[in-house]
């Protein structure tokens, strides 16, 4: 009898877990996707972008979500059985939100026809579902929690990808990237570029937020900036080309125009990276 109240207790613990577990998710997702659910140009993408560049998207965001799940999901996780599980999970998650907030806001009406309708769901699911996986690491740990997991080199540049892709998906659909981009020389290219590469390094490295890398004595300063912040820049500059490429953004531009545009967007897409590195 006491094996089998143990049991039950355990159950239960693990039931509550769980179920924090998705109330961190909800909340991840409404607090981290918001902006972009109330942004007029991801309205227009939903119904207007070519729906291979959509289906592309929502493809890329699977293994993504099952490498987060991997690291920080819902519960604990021992293989990636149960990640994929998470990151299925966190999609509905995505889908859900981003469903009730788009009608709730009037976004979506009865008269509309269907593609309209799913590709506006569909396109807001993608930051929804990074956000509802990103809502345990950042809205807190459960108190019995042992830390983060070990993660491979190959894990890490995933997981900056991951951080690059979210904050692109915030500011690659938006006019004032172009408007920037416009305004901007080379020079100014070149100031964002370095200033872009010292925020990565300087976060991560530097100034002691929690969750950053310390670097032994015997570790040289070049030892990290080589293999992570340099990569990790590349990664978000790889990020930016693909998501102003999703968003049509791309199109009948100079060559000098879409390299400006890629180091605008890979300012931010570089932050998100080295705060994937901080928080997961």
């Amino acid at each position: 009898m006491a094996g089998n109240d143990a049991q039950t207790a355990a159950d239960k613990d693990e039931l509550n877990r769980f179920v924090t577990g998705l109330g961190r998710g909800v909340a991840g997702a409404l607090f981290l996707a918001l902006p972009m659910l109330m942004t007029m140009e991801m309205w227009h993408l939903g119904f207007s972008m070519a729906r291979e560049r959509l289906f592309l998207l929502l493809l890329l965001d699977i293994p993504l979500l099952i490498l987060l799940a991997h690291r920080i999901g819902f519960e604990e996780t021992f293989g990636w059985r149960e990640a994929i599980r998470d990151a299925a999970i966190a999609y509905g998650i995505g889908i859900l939100t981003s469903l009730v907030v788009l009608t709730a806001l009037g976004l979506l009406r009865g008269g509309m026809p269907a593609s309209e309708l799913s590709g506006k769901v569909a396109l807001q699911s993608v930051p929804a579902s990074i956000g509802a996986m990103l809502g345990r690491s950042q809205l807190g740990h459960d108190d019995d929690d042992t830390g983060t997991k070990e993660t491979s080199y190959a894990g890490e540049l995933l997981l900056m990808a991951a951080g690059a892709l979210f904050l692109s998906l915030n500011i690659a659909p938006t006019d004032e990237m172009m408007v920037l981009a416009y305004k901007m020389t080379v020079w100014h290219a070149l100031a964002v570029a370095l200033i872009s590469i010292a925020l990565m390094h300087g976060f991560v490295y530097a100034v002691s937020f929690t969750g950053g890398h310390e670097l032994s004595p015997q570790t040289p300063w070049w030892h990290a900036f080589v293999r992570f912040t340099l990569p990790g820049y590349v990664i978000a500059l790889a990020i930016s080309i693909f998501a102003l490429w999703i968003f049509e953004r791309l199109g009948g531009s100079a060559p000098v125009e879409v390299a400006l545009s890629v180091i605008v967007l890979g300012f931010p897409a570089a932050l998100g990276a080295a705060a994937a590195r901080l928080i997961l």
